[in-house]
């Protein structure tokens, strides 16, 4: 999601320019980079790692 299209509540000014508290409280939010998401790049690593763990233990003698 993105700021640059959205208004401010308080100020009326667009939340992007970050004039008020809240614009600013709102730009910082929509910005946040904490790592807790997950890339799609490491979702289809996990896949791919399954896979293989998968293939592999299909083919195990036993």
């Amino acid at each position: 999601m993105s700021c640059e299209h959205l208004v401010c509540a308080s100020c009326a000014a667009p939340v992007v320019e970050g004039r008020c508290l809240v614009c600013r409280s709102a730009r910082s939010r929509l910005h946040r980079h904490d790592g807790v998401g997950f890339s799609p790049q490491l979702m289809l690593l996990v896949a791919v790692l399954l896979a293989v763990v998968a293939v592999a233990l299909v083919h195990l003698p036993g």
